[in-house]
């Protein structure tokens, strides 16, 4: 089964990393490290998709990849 892709990237403004699926809509979470933020996430994840299931929204599909980079 796929999963959802998650970005974390460091947040200058916040003062930490974020973590986000950009398959789920404002899906995204803060914590001081990148583990942390990745915990974070994932709890908003399964509260996303119960919240959504709860009111018979419709799930996205996971559709991102992450973009691989080739240094010529």
């Amino acid at each position: 089964m796929k999963d959802y892709h998650i970005n974390i990237f460091y947040s200058d403004e916040d003062g930490g990393y974020i973590a986000d699926i950009p398959d789920l809509k404002f899906c995204s979470a803060f914590g001081d490290t990148p583990s942390e933020a990745l915990t974070e996430v994932l709890k908003a994840k399964a509260a996303w998709l119960k919240a959504a299931r709860a009111a018979k929204k419709p799930i996205p599909k996971p559709s991102f990849r992450p973009a691989i980079y080739q240094v010529a």
